[in-house]
Formats: structure tokens, sequence, C-alpha cells
């Protein structure tokens, strides 16, 4: 599975935020998988030890949550740490990891930021528009936007919000656990986003796709030490 539009990673700065922009607008917040049949949680770990990220994307069946595939790989970043440009440093790990997979997942949830994010555009949605697939950003931490607390109860929801534009909901997948921030990526909707997410859910405050994601990631790490 490899980009549809792949554009360079090593670049400057202000070459970076142009790309950002241009990537940004070929986004598309509308639904369009009504019923996948298969699920990618992906997630990125960095070793500051050895200077090396590790991907891994793992494909689940949607109904089921039983895993189906699982790929990792490992790359030196070639872009700094930048606020609001994670994906320059992510993206390329990723990606990799994307191109050893068999299989091609109908949707993507990354742990991370979609459209909730400083510039609209998280790792979520620029690396679903390079894919051309539906994705999620299912974040553990908010990174913009202003919310109400939701109820304890799992399934409570408030919207996440900047001034009067919706990007996301602070959704309670556990009872009595800290929210997540979720926000629509590409190709989908915030509402139907959210309900992905929780009916991923089993029984952890990640969904299993993302749950399964941070676990390889980590595993791949520590064999490379």
């Amino acid at each position: 599975m490899t980009a549809v539009d792949a554009h360079p990673w090593a670049v400057s700065v202000q070459e970076a935020y142009r790309i950002q922009e241009e990537q940004r607008s070929k986004l598309v917040l509308e639904d369009s998988v009504p019923d996948p049949e298969t699920i990618a949680g992906i997630d990125v770990s960095f070793s500051k030890a050895r200077d090396l990220l590790f991907a891994a994307v793992v494909v689940l069946d949607a109904a089921t949550m039983e895993q189906m595939e699982t790929a990792t790989a490992a790359l030196k970043p070639v872009f700094p740490y930048i606020p609001g440009l994670l994906t320059f440093r992510e993206g390329p790990v990723v990606l990799e990891a994307f191109a050893r997979l068999d299989a091609e997942p109908d949707l993507l949830m990354f742990d991370g930021q979609g459209i909730a994010h400083p510039r609209g555009f998280g790792l979520a949605s620029h690396v679903g528009v390079l894919l051309d697939r539906p994705s999620i950003g299912c974040a553990k931490s908010r990174l913009v936007g202003e919310f109400k607390e939701p109820k304890q109860k799992r399934g409570a929801m408030r919207t996440l919000s900047i001034g009067r534009r919706k990007v996301g909901v602070v959704l309670r997948t556990r009872d009595n656990t800290k929210p997540l921030f979720v926000s629509p990526g590409h190709r989908i909707t915030v509402e139907t986003a959210a309900r992905r997410v929780l009916d991923a859910g089993r029984g952890y405050r990640l969904p299993e796709p993302t749950r399964l994601a941070h676990g390889a990631a980590e595993v791949a790490k520590r064999e490379r030490r």
C-alpha cells in the first residue's frame, strides 16, 4: 500500500508549510466507506538512544477486532520535531510500514490528530490524504480546541471546537477514565469517526486498533536495542 501522491519529506520548514497547505486542500470531510470490513491501527514510537522512529500498522477485522496482519518499520527521522509539522517527522516511517502490508485496509485509525490540529491537518489527515483512505485521529491528549468534560460513563462525549467550528469530540471510551480526543482525518465525518472509535473498544481506554499498534511499535523498538 503506497501513497497515491507522494512528496519529499527532507525539506526546509518553509517548504514543509507549503506542502502541508497544498495537501490540506485535498482534504474531504464526508463519509466514503459506510461499512468498512477492515481497520488499521497506526502508532509511532521514538528511540532517543538510537535516534530511530518505529511505526506499526496493525490490520483488524472491523466486526470482530481479530488481528489479521501487522507490519512495522524503523527509520531515522529526516525532519526535526516542530509542533504542527509532526507528519514530516513521522510520515516516512508510517508509509514505510504501510508499504510492507499485503492488505489494503478500508479505514485507518491513528494514535494522533486529524483536523483537531493547529493548522487543521494532523498526522491522520496528512497520511489519509496521501493514501487516499478514510482516516481517524484518536489522540490521548488535546492539541487545540475547547470543550466541556463529558460524563464519566462509557460513550459520553462533548464537542471539541475552535470558535464555532466543530473539529472533533471528547469521547469517554471507558467508565471513569480519561477521555480520548477524536477528530476526522480524511473522508469521514466527526460523528462517524466517534462511532468507529467507540465500536472498536474492547474494554480498554484505547480502541483495539491503536492499542495493538502501540504494543507492536514498542515491541519493534525493544527488539532493536
